[in-house]
């Protein structure tokens, strides 16, 4: 059997409810993520192990709990030390070309890092580094002439630097998620490579601003045009951002699902260009997003609790879809218990290679719905952890500045203290166990003391 070309789709803060398929909200078109689920497996218990990007996508490029290295929170988190391969570092040793398309987010990066691509098994790429400019990438701008029409330090807030292609600058102006798409489709179908593919293509969509669309796509939906921040509008960077997510910034979910929508059509042009080579049957395609949806930026989580920032539910539980027809079942909801962790495990067997250093697990027998095995799985941001096993799920979050500062600035209801659930029973997590279930919660107590005193 040949190697399976493989491509990985990262998204930025979509919604759990927020495909069309799921019959959620009659507004959300997903076709793309809906012909992915109707031809490949759903996966509905599938995690990320942190509710932000940075950690978040610290795990999904090296198979590894990232509290191995102290990436916990924004501010320690950073990329894999130099002895953990990548993911595409271990494809390259099986021979596949590599190429990485989209926004970058491990930490504070600097051009020329382990942490660019470039660094870390890439060969191809475009890409931007979020870790820059607050988390986030420009829809529109991309130049030295956009940095210095918005100053200092509007251009750092606003995320509007060069790209990078290797470590060199790249100045576009235009739409970003169209440019990463093509850049893309260009990569996988290379008429004169013939060896296989990984190609890794990190939106920025659907993260907040997300007015930042091309006036065509305004003009279309009639949305109006919403100005970015300057210090011209007279107020504090702080001040303006409340105004700019829920329940503040007018068409604020039109805006985000409008985002979502030309993130989609991408998406189908990529399996596209694959199904008209004739490799679909040959190729591997998975759809995660990096963190929770973010309600603030009016994604919706339903049926789960809460948001992006927080352990609840619906900060940690992704949308997963994986196609490889032939392999995997059609239109297969799996529930098993999934994380971003096994992407290593099971794209690199998928390629042949031996499994390496992992916490996750070939998640391949899961998908094709042979009866998994019981698992643990563990969440750590120092203010807050929380862990499921099985149908439980304890979890905990101290009062500390860190939790009051997300609930006032993000608008992300924390709770305090210990919360006990069983998932099966209230997946949207409104019943507290504790009280009721003492031993249980001082089991699943010492399960995470001991997951803690084995990484550390």
């Amino acid at each position: 059997m040949p190697k399976p070309n493989i491509l990985l789709i990262v998204s930025d803060d979509h919604g759990y409810a927020d495909r069309t398929a799921l019959g959620v909200h009659a507004d959300v078109r997903t076709p793309a993520l809906d012909r992915l689920a109707a031809e490949g497996v759903s996966c509905t218990d599938a995690y990320v192990t942190a509710p932000i990007c940075s950690p978040s996508r610290a795990a999904i490029i090296s198979g590894q709990y990232q509290q191995r290295w102290g990436a916990e929170w924004f501010g320690s988190s950073s990329f894999p030390p130099d002895d953990v391969p990548s993911l595409a570092e271990r494809l390259q040793d099986q021979g596949y070309r590599t190429g990485y398309f989209g926004k970058v987010h491990y930490g504070g990066e600097q051009v020329g890092d382990r942490a660019c691509p470039p660094h870390h098994g890439f060969e191809t790429t475009l890409y931007g580094l979020a870790g820059q400019s607050f988390g986030r990438l420009n829809y529109l701008h991309h130049s030295q002439e956009a940095q210095a029409e918005y100053g200092d330090p509007a251009a750092v807030h606003m995320a509007v630097q060069p790209l990078l292609s290797g470590d060199d600058p790249v100045e576009h102006e235009g739409f970003l998620t169209t440019e990463i798409g093509r850049r893309a489709g260009e990569f996988i179908s290379d008429p004169n490579e013939d060896r296989p593919y990984f190609c890794m293509v990190a939106f920025n969509a659907v993260h907040n601003f997300c007015w930042q669309l091309p006036d065509e796509e305004l003009e279309a939906r009639n949305l109006p045009k919403f100005s970015d921040w300057t210090p011209g509008t007279g107020l504090a960077f702080g001040d303006w951002y409340d105004d700019v997510i829920v329940p503040n910034l007018p068409h604020g979910r039109e805006y985000y699902l409008a985002q979502l929508e030309l993130m989609d059509a991408e998406i189908g042009k990529l399996l596209a260009s694959i199904d008209s080579t004739g490799a679909a049957e040959d190729t591997i395609v998975v759809y995660v997003t990096d963190n929770g949806g973010s309600t603030c930026n009016f994604g919706d989580n339903t049926p789960l609790r809460g948001t992006k920032y927080t352990l609840w539910e619906g900060g940690i539980r992704i949308p997963m879809l994986w196609r490889w027809p032939g392999v995997l079942p059609a239109a297969r909801s799996c529930d098993g218990l999934l994380s971003t962790l096994d992407l290593v495990p099971t794209l690199t067997a998928a390629a042949g290679a031996a499994p390496g250093t992992t916490d996750g697990i070939d998640a391949l027998p899961i998908l094709q719905g042979i009866k998994p095995d019981q698992r643990t799985l563990h969440w750590d941001c120092g203010f807050q952890w929380a862990v499921r096993d099985a149908d439980w799920k304890l979890s905990w979050v101290g009062d500390t500045e860190d939790s009051r500062h997300l609930q006032t600035y993000e608008h992300a209801p924390m709770g305090n203290g210990l919360f006990l659930a069983n998932l099966t029973d209230d997946i949207a997590e409104q019943h507290n166990l504790i009280d009721s279930e003492p031993e249980l919660a001082a089991r699943l107590t010492q399960l995470h003391q001991e997951w803690r005193a084995e990484l550390h």
